[in-house]
């Protein structure tokens, strides 16, 4: 009897356990609030207190721009207004090359001789056409003094004068074609020597003793297919090109600073300002080409060097430059740049911005934001996911 009762009491209690614990597993939980819901009024989307989607924005407040700079590259090549490329006028052997590649040279140095027989047959001619100029002259001379004697007729001096002024023009044309060959009746020199037109420094040297030459290489409207002999040029002032973008041309103006760096000398700043602004875009590559004026006086840049340009706006227009704010937070729709600006608590809005070139993580904001305005740098994306998604 006291046994089975403790079997009851047993059974009792372990089906009391059972019951407690099916009851317990059967109780419901308290039903979950739905998260907050995003409010979309055209281009603003604004979420409610305790939005879980807040915590993946990021707002940082656009900084005026310290400096109103363009960062370009750009490249370097000889200021043409100061720059010759040497050609031969005449064929022949190189006897002697008379300057080295770096070496100053005034206005009309001798560069190089050359054996020639074209300037040979010029200098010849010169004295040919002075002998039978005398000549001409004596016989004139002379046909004048006969007819005073009545021993000539007064055609034979109108012959006579007319082969004396035909001798004149000859020698005045030999004489010519001989000076613009360098040379002279007076000179003792048969080689002709090639000389330089511009004072300045050779920069680019391609001749060599012994080497023939032919005239017929020198063609100035093809550079690019026959290599001059010289180059002389003045290498402290430089010619920059810059290919510009569009978004960038309303930040340029004639006479604006350029401050230039280079791989070479990455210490170094050289000074420059904006020459010439091209008036057609390159329709392959949308972009437009400015001429620059580089300062080397210690002559230290090369041409077709590339080099890094910042162009340097005027202190009046330092309010007219805009912001600058992280890259991540422009985003694109079709051709057109947008960002998301915080315009109140929980509420953002979408703003189509003009934006210039990209430069370490940082882009420039020309229009459409103001310094001091809040901007959205992380999250932009899904705040654009979450508009679209309520327009579509």
């Amino acid at each position: 009897m006291g046994s089975r009762l403790f079997k009851t009491k047993a059974g009792f209690s372990v089906a009391a356990i059972a019951v407690a614990a099916c009851l317990a597993g059967c109780k419901k939980e308290p039903r979950r609030a739905d998260p907050p819901v995003a409010k979309i009024e055209g281009e603003s989307i604004a979420f409610p207190e305790g939005a879980p989607q807040q915590s993946s924005l990021k707002i940082e407040t656009a900084e005026p721009r310290a400096l109103a700079i363009s960062h370009l590259t750009g490249r370097l090549y000889w200021n043409e207004e100061t720059t010759v490329r040497v050609f031969t006028p005449v064929a022949g052997r190189v006897t002697g090359v008379l300057v080295d590649l770096g070496e100053s040279v005034v206005r009309g140095c001798a560069l190089a001789e050359i054996d020639s027989p074209d300037f040979s047959q010029a200098l010849a001619n010169a004295r040919t056409a002075a002998g039978n100029l005398a000549m001409a002259d004596k016989a004139f001379n002379r046909a004048k003094q006969l007819l005073e004697h009545g021993a000539a007729a007064q055609k034979d001096v109108e012959a006579a004068e007319a082969g004396y002024i035909a001798a004149k023009a000859e020698k005045a044309r030999a004489e010519q074609v001989l000076a613009n060959y360098g040379g002279s009746l007076d000179g003792t020199n048969t080689f002709y020597l090639l000389r330089s037109p511009l004072a300045g420094q050779v920069v680019e040297k391609n001749i060599n003793p012994g080497q023939e030459l032919r005239s017929d290489l020198m063609l100035a409207n093809a550079p690019n297919l026959f290599v001059p002999v010289f180059v002389v040029s003045d290498p402290s002032i430089l010619w920059l090109q810059l290919d510009v973008s569009e978004v960038d041309l309303p930040t340029l103006q004639p006479d604006q600073e350029l401050r230039v760096h280079c791989q070479a000398f990455p210490n170094k700043v050289f000074q420059g300002k904006v020459g010439k602004i091209g008036a057609t875009m390159d329709p392959s590559t949308r972009t437009l080409k400015v001429r620059g004026i580089v300062l080397n006086p210690e002559k230290v840049l090369r041409a077709e060097m590339y080099v890094t340009v910042d162009v340097v706006r005027q202190a009046a227009e330092l309010g007219q430059a805009g912001v600058e704010i992280p890259a991540k937070a422009i985003f694109m729709k079709g051709e057109n740049s947008f960002l998301f600006l915080e315009v109140a608590r929980g509420r953002y809005q979408r703003r189509r911005v003009t934006v210039g070139t990209e430069q370490e993580g940082k882009v420039p904001v020309l229009e459409g934001v103001a310094a001091g305005e809040r901007v959205v740098t992380e999250g932009a994306l899904l705040l654009q996911a979450l508009l679209e998604g309520d327009n579509s």
